[in-house]
């Protein structure tokens, strides 16, 4: 028991979390101060709420490789129908968000209804989201001009410090966090996740219960869409790629079981702010851009062998013990 709770992801990642602060402030300029640390949660807003809708997906069993494209297509959507279709910014967000649901739904629909894959259908579905945001934009278009009441919610500030974005990933966070942790749903994606069949023995609707799962995937991916284009005052059709990537791997560092039915939204929430703190550490250092992505991975694997070798040690006694009882 006690590997287990000295290995657990959570206190792994504080452990992480802890040495790359320590190695920042001492090599990035102004690393440590308390601008830099609102900033870091301001540029981490987006993926941290793929990340937390990504992660009851995990839970169930499942994927959603499409988020990343459907917050691409939901930020040209909001600037075409603001530009275009001279919709007020709170009318067109709004249908920006039932898109989002839309998309999440279409994910939903093929895959309780056809028992397609969630893999093959979310591959899908990342492909045709992104080629309907360059169809309407001809590859080209970039909506931009935003009115300043908008921008306000990427790039302004609260009380002169706060981000004005994070109010909203605070939100999200909560709502996510109670209904993984809080509700008879939190439950029944981790039983969906560990036995399809068996959650369905048990009375559970898993149609249902994977269906809101991805449609709620679809609708923050919308959300984050309204907040990106806030943040860079533009929208174009390659807005979020990577992204799905990089909220699948917060995830999993947090220590979702990628095949389903273990994951903690808290855990998450360190995952998204260790990789936050990483890329932005380097860039504050003066290192090249690419070496983010070598270490997110290295870091990663680590993280995951660390794991592994730890269930290995924490599983021994129990071998033993159960030998000796045999003899």
């Amino acid at each position: 028991m006690k590997h287990k709770e000295f290995f657990r992801f959570e206190t792994m990642l504080v452990c992480v979390l802890g040495l790359e602060i320590l190695i920042f402030n001492k090599t990035g300029t102004n690393f440590g101060t308390q601008g830099n640390m609102f900033e870091v949660l301001r540029l981490s807003t987006e993926i941290g709420l793929l990340a937390l809708v990504m992660t009851p997906v995990i839970i169930t069993g499942g994927i959603d490789l499409s988020v990343g494209s459907m917050l691409g297509l939901c930020a040209v959507v909001m600037g075409k129908l603001w530009r275009d279709a001279g919709m007020p910014p709170m009318l067109a967000a709004g249908c920006t968000l039932v898109l989002g649901a839309a998309g999440g739904g279409l994910n939903a629909l093929l895959i309780t209804r056809l028992n397609l894959p969630p893999l093959i259908v979310t591959l899908g579905s990342f492909s045709l989201f992104r080629g309907l945001a360059e169809a309407l934009t001809r590859g080209v278009d970039n909506f931009t001009n935003f009115p300043k009441s908008y921008l306000f919610l990427g790039q302004g500030y609260l009380f002169g410090v706060v981000p004005a974005q994070l109010p909203i990933f605070a939100a999200v966070s909560v709502a996510i966090w109670l209904l993984v942790h809080r509700t008879t749903y939190g439950r029944s994606f981790r039983a969906i996740g560990f036995s399809p069949e068996g959650a369905r023995y048990a009375g559970i609707p898993v149609r249902k219960r994977l269906a809101l799962a991805y449609i709620l995937s679809g609708f923050v991916s919308a959300l984050a869409a309204l907040v990106y284009v806030a943040r860079v005052g533009q929208a174009k059709a390659d807005a979020g790629t990577g992204y799905e990537l990089l909220a699948i791997t917060a995830v999993v560092l947090g220590g979702a079981s990628i095949f389903g039915g273990t994951g903690s939204v808290h855990s998450t929430l360190l995952g998204v702010l260790a990789l936050a703190v990483l890329k932005i550490g380097l860039t504050l250092s003066d290192q090249p851009g690419e070496l983010a992505g070598i270490l997110t991975g290295a870091l990663l694997l680590a993280v995951l062998t660390v794991e592994a070798v730890a269930r290995k040690v924490s599983a021994r006694p129990l071998r033993h013990s159960s030998a000796v009882k045999g003899i």
